[in-house]
């Protein structure tokens, strides 16, 4: 997971994950077919630790909380001391080419997938009145994810955690506070 994170999908190679596996090829492909299958294996790793999008979004009291769990989730995790920087699902989207379509298509589904739950939490708070009518919950999801691509990429070119924090204070600023349910 880490030289993917590191590397990108197609900057790995097979030569890269067998000496830090410390197995033979034919090992990877008896275990997971394929480089591919072991980069999604990676993937589905990465998107499974103790904090994920889905968990923030669901236990967020408001949509506001929601964005701001994830925004500062990405600011923490994108400048961990024992990863790397930046996002595994940005970093090896970028250095995908066309060969490697699938694997675009498929970070991006993932990406859209976090986007459509924000969204739709954001839409579950206007419903109950929490926030106004007129709020738009596509842009909002949209401005969150766009916003956490762009502390990835800050995150990979050095900028620190507390600088990604306050990137984040300064973002949640945008967002409509909502009102209090009469």
């Amino acid at each position: 997971m880490l030289l993917f994170w590191e590397h990108g999908y197609e900057a790995t190679t097979l030569n890269d994950l067998t000496d830090a596996l410390g197995v033979t090829p034919s090992s990877i492909y008896t275990a997971f077919g394929d480089k591919k299958g072991l980069f999604y294996s990676a993937v589905n790793r990465y998107l499974s630790g103790p904090v994920t999008s889905e968990r923030i979004i669901q236990e967020a009291a408001t949509a506001h909380d929601a964005a701001y769990g994830l925004l500062k989730a990405a600011a923490v995790g994108f400048t961990g001391t024992l990863t790397p920087r930046g996002c595994l699902l940005a970093s090896s989207a970028i250095s995908c080419s066309p060969m490697a379509k699938d694997v675009q298509e498929r970070l991006a589904s993932l990406r859209k997938g976090i986007e459509i739950r924000l969204r739709e939490r954001v839409e579950f708070d206007i419903q109950n009145g929490t926030l106004q009518s007129d709020t738009d919950s596509q842009a909002l999801a949209a401005h969150t994810m766009a916003l956490i691509q762009g502390m990835s990429t800050l995150a990979r070119d050095g900028a620190t955690r507390d600088h990604l924090l306050r990137l984040v204070n300064t973002a949640m600023q945008c967002w409509p506070r909502g009102r209090l349910p009469t």
